[in-house]
């Protein structure tokens, strides 16, 4: 094992960083950490994240990373496409920051890294930043090991030198040569130099540090020695270097202001010709984890980021807004699925959709069950339909439920949350997908867009989607001016009172899939307030991090009449100032009146209907004893991960 830094969990995969800003040399960097995640995680599970940072200038907004950072991940995708080890997880990040060494190690920091590895192009004018500014800042930060690597090649790995002096660095590059030459069939060969000048003592000394060493990091691979005695180890160094095609070497244990390795572990990086890996040990490796931690956090926690809020918010929206199409590759989404052992869900709510909810189930179950397994289930959830809708989907072969028959013992709601929240104990994926039914425009993005940030980024646990809406008006379809009660009441009411989901684009949107173990612990309003509850209770349960949003370009279906959005944004701002009487222990709603009159005009005449308009709020399904029973989970407290 190359593994230095204790892990809180040995289930956990060993977890290998690799900064790319040079896709050129992307694939052979992400092979050679792969087979150091293979050999840190003791050949069992490991994960090389592949990570691009979008630098902003202070004077810009992060939002303005929003399309570089699309930019990055298309062009990251494709290493998600090399032919590793099954046991190897291969995942793409892209992070916005200011500065790309803050990007590094805070994703370093989040993702509990073993390892970060950083390919390096060659030497700079600058002695102090010898290996350029980002990799010196990042040393100077970081939470775990480095890894540099000057002209990375796997091939390269055949005849490897490992000059020892002895110490945590040192241990740490054998067990990496060790690996490598495992992986890539090479040999390893161990130098030890001594120079005239050390006493009898100092020469023991170096003999006992070799001889630990060897001992130490070996496991089994077997190791050539070389002892050897000259003035010069640096010219020792690079003339035994010229017989292998690579040259291991770990940082100097202390040193100096001018050279975060070491003059002579630099100097051999500068002028040997082939490939040089110079690795550096966060701590001693022979701390206990208790001790690990306490110094980590004491001494060494990196610089963050400014966290206003509005900062907070453009760096979430530059960096959690995607597009569709970059899930496009539903193959790979399945293999993630079946990696995770996840099984996914897709419910159908449905209301007299006869005219469009065959064509939607046709074109998914088409795509996404038979072609390209990524759903496990399809439900139309009903909520009374008088048409046919549920004739439909059953000659589809797709099963059916009515929400009102589901949990009967709790009584029923009318209302699309009513149907969502009951789904969650119809449906058996980890992960559920909802997307409406009167979609005319149909196609398989309204499903993968949503559910491939799910499976490609473990943090995010709810994606919205969002799109063009179009409204048509008399005989004429507008590209645009559909989403009226998003723009006129939601987008300013979450805006005003829960700014940190300001850049939610469309927070009412009718597509959006959810890991379980959260849809379960939050409540749900049984009406138009379903949206707008769930993400606020997501916001304050799971934090902004968690939430992605998908676009998925254009959507046509029914536009409804003004009168009944009407009473849409009503009930509404009725459930933000329920969430304002939560947050901030007000009383705000015991004297609001709850019945709205609606202006109704009919010919020559306007006339006033009242209608009480009132969303009912659903506990979280898994406070239920039959969801209890049924999936065999607890309530978990607010905050609880």
């Amino acid at each position: 094992m190359i593994e230095s830094t204790p892990k809180t969990s040995t289930d956990r995969p060993f977890t290998v960083v690799v900064p790319l800003a040079d896709l050129k040399s992307a694939s052979k960097l992400v092979r050679l950490a792969s087979a150091m995640g293979r050999a840190g995680s003791g050949q069992r599970a490991a994960k090389v994240l592949a990570l691009g940072v979008v630098a902003i200038s202070d004077v810009a907004g992060y939002a303005e990373g929003t399309v570089p950072a699309r930019f990055q991940r298309s062009m990251l995708s494709r290493l998600r496409r090399l032919d590793l080890p099954p046991e190897v997880e291969i995942r793409t990040l892209v992070r916005v920051s200011r500065q790309v060494w803050q990007g590094i190690v805070q994703t370093a920091e989040e993702e509990e890294a073993d390892l970060i590895m950083f390919g390096w192009k060659g030497w700079t004018r600058s002695r102090v930043a010898v290996f350029g500014t980002t990799i010196h800042d990042v040393i100077q930060n970081a939470p775990c090991d480095i890894v540099v690597v000057k002209n990375a090649d796997p091939r390269r790995c055949g005849r490897i030198i490992v000059p020892v002096r002895g110490g945590p660095h040192a241990v740490l590059a054998n067990r990496l040569a060790c690996a490598l030459a495992s992986e890539f069939g090479g040999g390893v060969t161990a130098l030890r130099i001594e120079t005239p000048n050390m006493t009898l003592q100092e020469r023991q000394a170096a003999e006992e540090e070799f001889a630990a060493v060897l001992d130490v990091s070996a496991d089994g691979c077997p190791i050539r020695t070389i002892e050897d005695e000259a003035d010069s180890v640096q010219e020792t160094i690079l003339s035994h270097a010229r017989a292998h095609q690579a040259v291991i070497m770990g940082a100097a244990a202390i040193p100096e202001a001018e050279y975060i390795f070491g003059p002579i572990t630099q100097a051999v990086a500068q002028k040997f010709p082939g490939m040089v890996m110079i690795v550096k040990t966060r701590l001693p490796a022979d701390l206990s984890h208790r001790v690990w931690v306490t110094l980590t956090r004491a001494l060494f926690a990196p610089a963050r980021e400014p966290v206003d809020l509005p900062t907070r918010v453009d760096k979430w929206f530059a960096e959690n807004t995607f597009d569709a199409e970059e899930f496009g590759d539903i193959e790979e989404l399945v293999r993630l699925k079946r990696r995770q052992h996840v099984r996914i869900s897709l419910g159908l709510p449905a209301l007299n959709e006869s005219e469009t909810v065959g064509r939607i189930i046709c074109s998914l179950k088409r795509e996404l069950v038979e072609r390209a397994p990524l759903l496990d289930e399809m439900v139309l959830i009903d909520s009374g339909s008088t048409d046919a809708t549920r004739e439909i989907a059953a000659e589809l072969g797709v099963p059916v439920v009515v929400h009102q028959e589901i949990l009967p013992m709790h009584g029923a709601h009318r209302g699309k949350g009513e149907a969502l929240w009951k789904s969650l104990y119809a449906l058996d994926g980890d992960i559920i997908a909802w997307i409406d039914t009167d979609i005319r425009n149909i196609h398989p993005r309204f499903v993968y867009g949503v559910i491939g940030p799910l499976l490609r980024y473990p943090k995010i646990q709810y994606v919205k989607a969002f799109y063009t809406r179009p409204i048509r008006l008399g005989g004429t379809l507008q590209s645009t001016g559909g989403g009226r009660v998003t723009e006129l009441t939601a987008r300013p009411l979450l805006n005003l009172f829960f700014p940190e989901l300001s850049g939610i684009i469309q927070p009412l949107s009718g597509e959006y899939a959810g890991r379980r173990e959260l849809l379960e612990q939050v409540p749900f309003f049984t009406g138009y307030g379903v949206e707008t509850g769930l993400l606020i209770d997501i916001l304050e349960r799971a934090g902004l991090d968690a939430i992605g949003q998908a676009d998925l370009r254009r959507r046509v279906h029914r536009n409804q009449e003004l009168v009944p959005l009407s009473a849409m944004a009503f009930t509404i701002i009725q459930v933000v100032m329920n969430r304002l009487e939560q947050r901030h222990k007000l009383q705000l709603l015991s004297e609001v009146n709850k019945s709205m009159k609606l202006i109704q005009h009919e010919r020559h005449r306007f006339h006033v209907e009242l209608r009480r308009l009132e969303d009912i709020e659903r506990p979280p399904i898994a406070s239920l004893p039959e969801y209890q029973a049924r999936r065999a989970v607890e309530p978990r407290p607010v905050g609880a991960s």
